[in-house]
């Protein structure tokens, strides 16, 4: 009786085991401080009901500390690349880690809503500083040819990490959001020093690159307007993608009464789905049919999971779950294949220009969707918020199905 799923077990060990055999140790020292910094990224979600529920603000003025919240993000994105390219990858990781945990201290006991939005940029600037520098860390620390699946491997810890933080930090949020900002600074400091501690420095790195360029025309980003089009339908699914986490916890608070725990168990779902079955559903389905597919199938997915958003009120709970699990699969199915795109379209020599343009998209996202998703909520209703983003996601696969015909 038991056979069946025994050998479903060893199967899924086995390619797990397949999967990860053979990456340098520090990839493996590397993923654990990522674990480490996404379980420390948990009072993000919650500041939107830290405004409307501690600071007695306004939806509005949530959307506005949010919004303001991505604007760093931007700015830290583009900056971050730029100092990885001036001092290395590992200083600027330690300072940004550091930094913006010692800002989340002081965020703490602030309670002046204007000094918390300049905090607040300055948090998210130094939180999104890393982003660049990591990237550039994991294909220095990868052994050759095992570069793909280091970044799988950081995905997991990713995912790992974000699972265990929103559902700790549901639970915090329900006793104190100030002991929630407390521990997401005290974990960031830990990145810091963690990285000092366990990740070596990587001798003669940037030589090495720049010694490969020499002589080597690099094309540039902004010339290819395939890929141009391709970041701008990327920014539009990641302004619905943001949503999820930033306006659905005010929903679920507000409309459907759930508190701040379950709503953490909830969204934490989506990361302990993604860490059991992602690498078993990509090893499965990949080179089976073409990215565009996949991509298009999980923009829809998406969209269903905002659909679900209008359904009758009778079990909460159960509708929200259905909601979050619709999300992560769509989400697992977009979203690798949306990373093989960027990594095809470029190379070697413009991968960080191509990583850059990806990484502004979803930055930008963080700064439209919740002045967008709290406006529209607040002049029209959740409602139809849940029924133009489940529009707009429709148009988003239909574009990504005519613009990755050229790619």
């Amino acid at each position: 009786m038991d056979v069946k799923p025994n050998l479903m077990l060893q199967q899924i060990f086995s390619t797990y085991k397949t999967s990860f055999s053979g990456l340098s140790r520090e990839t493996w020292l590397l993923s654990i401080v990522i674990l480490i910094n996404r379980c420390g990224y948990m009072a993000v979600p919650f500041m939107g009901l830290y405004v409307t529920q501690a600071l007695h603000r306004s939806a509005a003025e949530a959307g506005i500390m949010i919004s303001i919240f991505g604007v760093g993000s931007i700015l830290g994105a583009a900056a971050g690349g730029k100092l990885t390219d001036m001092f290395g990858f590992r200083p600027v990781q330690i300072l940004s880690s550091i930094i913006g945990g010692a800002l989340f201290l002081i965020f703490s006991v602030v309670t002046d809503f204007n000094t918390l939005c300049v905090l607040a940029l300055f948090i998210s600037f130094f939180y999104d500083a890393f982003r660049p520098s990591n990237f550039t860390a994991i294909a220095a620390y990868a052994s050759p040819g095992n570069e793909t699946r280091s970044y799988s491997l950081n995905r997991l810890a990713t995912n790992v990490g974000w699972a265990f933080g929103i559902s700790t930090a549901g639970i915090i949020a329900s006793y104190n959001y100030q002991v929630l900002f407390i521990v997401d600074g005290v974990v960031s400091i830990c990145v810091g020093i963690a990285i000092i501690l366990l990740l070596p420095a990587v001798k003669n790195f940037r030589k090495a690159i720049q010694e490969k360029m020499e002589g080597v025309v690099v094309g540039k980003v902004w010339k290819d307007l395939p890929y141009l089009r391709f970041i701008l339908l990327t920014t539009v699914f990641a302004t619905c993608f943001f949503l999820m986490f930033r306006i659905v916890p005010v929903f679920l608070k507000n409309v459907w009464h759930l508190n701040e725990a379950i709503i953490g168990l909830i969204l934490g779902v989506n990361g302990v789905i993604i860490a059991v079955f992602e690498m078993v559903m990509i090893s499965k389905i990949e080179n089976k049919r073409s990215s565009s597919f996949y991509i298009v199938m999980g923009v829809l997915i998406v969209g269903l999971s905002f659909a679900c958003l209008m359904l009758p009120r009778f079990l909460p709970v159960v509708v929200a779950l259905i909601s979050v699990i619709c999300f992560t699969f769509g989400e697992m199915l977009s979203l690798p294949f949306i990373n093989t795109i960027v990594i095809k379209r470029s190379n070697q020599f413009n991968r960080g220009q191509y990583a850059a343009g990806y990484t502004v998209a979803w930055s930008a996202a963080q700064v439209i969707a919740p002045t967008f998703g709290f406006y529209i909520a607040e002049k029209f209703g959740y409602h139809w918020l849940w029924i133009g983003i489940t529009i707009l996601l429709s148009i988003c696969a239909y574009g990504y199905r005519r613009n990755l015909r050229n790619f």
